[in-house]
């Protein structure tokens, strides 16, 4: 990388047209300098927009997990209680 970095330097310096341009206008660290700030201006510019979003489907779930109704049990005895109320809800409309 060092090597790399040096060689682009001595390009620079020794180009008929480059070396008579003042220093910090071109090269690798240069680039990455001005891309990295572009591409912070563009995530700060945008990024209001993407949380509203992220907030919008969020609460969108949330309606859809709620319509969906309460949670399945995990435990085997709420699984069976459950199960036993279904039972004697269909029993109490079956005699209905």
């Amino acid at each position: 990388m060092a090597s790399a970095i040096e060689k682009e330097r001595m390009y620079f310096s020794s180009h008929p047209i480059y070396s008579t341009m003042p220093p910090g206008l071109f090269g690798c660290d240069v680039l990455t300098e001005k891309l990295t700030r572009i591409l912070f201006t563009h995530i700060k510019h945008n990024m209001p927009a993407i949380v509203g979003q992220i907030k919008d489907k969020l609460r969108e779930n949330d309606d859809d997990i709620r319509e969906l109704g309460p949670a399945m049990p995990v435990d085997q005895a709420e699984k069976m209680q459950l199960i036993w109320g279904m039972v004697l809800e269909f029993l109490k409309t079956f005699t209905n």
